[in-house]
C-alpha cells in the first residue's frame, strides 16, 4: 500500500523536480573517453599530458561535455589535441576508477599528429617496449593486453 502512495507521488512530481532530486540523493562522478590510437606501423599514440594526475605520458582523452556522445568526445579531444581524425573506432571497454569512469576506445589515426594544445607538451608513436619513462603502468598494460589478444586472434584465424 505504502509502495503504491509512493509511486503515486513520485508519478505526480514534475520530471524536472524528480531529476534534481535524483542528482542531489546520488553520488557525483566524472566520465571520460580515451582511446588506444594506431598508425600504419602499430605504433600506439601517447602524449606527455600536463594535467595528468599521476604520471606524465598516457593515451589521448579527455571529459565528456554535457550532452555529448562517448564517441564524440574523443574524436573532439584527438582534433584539438593533435589534429588526428580517427577511424575503425570501436568500444574497447569501460573501466571505473574510484568516482571515476572512463570509457576506452581503440582507433586508427588519420592525418598529421601535431601538438596542438597548451595541455600537451609532445606526442610520439611507440610499440610496447619502447614506451617512455613516465607512461602510467595500468595504461601501457591496456596496450599490451590489446596487442596480445589481436595476435591471439589472428593465429586462431590461421
Amino acid at each position: 500500500m505504502l509502495q503504491k502512495l509512493v509511486r503515486k507521488i513520485w508519478q505526480a512530481t514534475p520530471a524536472p523536480v524528480r531529476v534534481n532530486l535524483i542528482w542531489f540523493t546520488q553520488k557525483k562522478f566524472t566520465v571520460s573517453a580515451a582511446a588506444i590510437v594506431f598508425n600504419r606501423e602499430r605504433k600506439v599514440l601517447l602524449l606527455n599530458h600536463i594535467l595528468r594526475p599521476l604520471s606524465a605520458w598516457g593515451i589521448p582523452g579527455g571529459f565528456i561535455d554535457a550532452n555529448e556522445q562517448p564517441e564524440d568526445a574523443i574524436r573532439r579531444e584527438l582534433r584539438e589535441e593533435t589534429g588526428l581524425e580517427l577511424e575503425d573506432l570501436a568500444l574497447y571497454r569501460v573501466r571505473t576508477i574510484g568516482r571515476h569512469v572512463e570509457i576506452l576506445f581503440t582507433a586508427h589515426g588519420t592525418g598529421e599528429a601535431e601538438v596542438k594544445s597548451r595541455e600537451i607538451l609532445e606526442l610520439g608513436w611507440f610499440t610496447p617496449d619502447e614506451m617512455p619513462e613516465g607512461t602510467s603502468k595500468i595504461q601501457k598494460y591496456l596496450i599490451e593486453e590489446l596487442l596480445a589478444a589481436e595476435v591471439d586472434k589472428k593465429s586462431a584465424d590461421d
